[in-house]
């Protein structure tokens, strides 16, 4: 009974909170100023993606601007980011009508085309569904949706049913069976081929995996693991661990709006209340954490060491902002209205001076202050392209919000 009462009371409080904190560059007196407020991220956004497509070269797809160095970090299709700058182009296409934009778009299509039938990586739903998906969304042609059932196959290769689920990275011990919680965004994919095909097995892998994963990679507060190694012959747990945390039973950011989108996303393509259910229960964890900063821009790791002087992750936010939006459409009024007002708060500040850079600056990436994997001293405090992307996305859906 106390505990339902402090929870109740911590709802509202929150709420009460957030109403009163979010003003200023995003989130307008009315729903139109609101709009206007996000179009104009939408345009600078576009000649900034414009101009970073001139920093790049053929078969080069843009990961990271360290501003630090002035530097900008490129990769070639095979890295699991290669799909975010295309998905980005798209994005702002839909928005703004720039042409220019889908033409760099489709050029960069044509040069991860050939990834389709990669099956040495888990990563085909963040390369081509965040990609190939968005063009097959816009212009559904056969082309795009034969090359999308090809990487669900590919990706459907991975999956091993004696363990239960797909594997994330390949081990020098072939009985170690890896799988991260960054895999539960790559489901996407395979329901969205269970759609078009009518192929029933597609689905059936990604709830597997999904039911797995909720069994073994979360913790009783509902924090998750990054890593759980398999035994892969039985298929039992044999490790559970984190590779870019701040330890092992650390909370990093970033697997926490993985998880949290995850579910968000089992929810909407299977409707199972236990997905609904767990995705509230992250949503808990997170909201309610003592460590989660007042602008709900979260640290790296929400058991960082050097809290409050941590580096902050503008991409786990807006991975959360996104996840937030679509998850209050699935809740009751109350819960719904947390968690739009916690993502238009973190929209709000994502778009502020702190985080949203400049025109013609940040090496034409549009968000700062990312942090990639900081146990490897790679990628920290930089401008990163699934930053953008979620972003993005999390911005065009508080547009489809207001504008209802």
């Amino acid at each position: 009974m106390h505990k339902n009462f402090f929870s109740v009371c911590l709802l509202l409080l929150t709420t009460i909170t957030l109403r009163a904190q979010i003003t200023g560059t995003i989130i307008g007196k009315t729903n139109a100023a609101t709009v206007k407020s996000i179009n104009a991220v939408f345009k600078d956004a576009d000649q900034q993606y414009l101009h970073l497509g001139t920093l790049i070269k053929p078969k080069q797809f843009p990961k990271a601007y360290f501003p630090q160095k002035d530097s900008l970090s490129t990769s070639d299709s095979g890295w699991w980011c290669s799909g975010f700058y295309p998905g980005t182009l798209l994005y702002l296409y839909e928005q703004t009508k720039d042409p220019a934009l889908l033409k760099a778009a489709d050029q960069k299509l044509q040069e991860l085309k050939v990834e389709e039938f990669n099956t040495s990586t888990h990563d085909l739903g963040f390369m081509m569904y965040c990609s190939f998906g968005n063009a097959y969304r816009l212009n559904p042609t056969p082309a795009y949706k034969e090359i999308l059932i090809n990487s669900a196959k590919s990706l459907c290769k991975r999956f091993d049913p004696k363990v239960g689920l797909i594997k994330s990275w390949n081990s020098g011990n072939p009985n170690d069976y890896t799988v991260i919680i960054d895999n539960m965004m790559n489901l996407e994919l395979l329901f969205w081929a269970t759609k078009v095909t009518k192929d029933s097995s597609y689905y059936k892998i990604a709830v597997t995996h999904a039911d797995n994963t909720m069994k073994n990679h979360f913790r009783p507060d509902y924090s998750s693991y990054h890593v759980v190694v398999y035994d892969a012959q039985s298929g039992a747990v044999k490790q559970k661990k984190t590779a870019q945390g701040y330890a092992d039973a650390s909370a990093w950011a970033r697997g926490q709006a993985w998880g949290l989108y995850g579910y968000t996303l089992m929810y909407r393509e299977t409707k199972d209340r236990k997905y609904l259910e767990q995705a509230q229960h992250i949503s808990q964890f997170i909201l309610t954490n003592p460590n989660l900063p007042k602008d709900k821009i979260p640290y790296w790791d929400f058991n960082a060491p050097n809290i409050p002087d941590a580096f902050r992750d503008a991409s786990a936010a807006a991975i959360m902002a996104s996840a937030w939006l679509e998850l209050s459409g699935y809740v009751n009024k109350k819960d719904g209205t947390v968690y739009t007002n916690t993502a238009k708060h973190i929209l709000n500040n994502l778009s502020s001076p702190e985080y949203l850079a400049k025109p013609g600056t940040n090496g034409g990436f549009i968000l700062k202050h990312s942090v990639g994997h900081l146990p490897a001293k790679s990628e920290i405090d930089v401008a990163i392209s699934y930053g953008d992307y979620y972003y993005i996305e999390a911005l065009a859906r508080l547009k489809q919000i207001v504008t209802k």
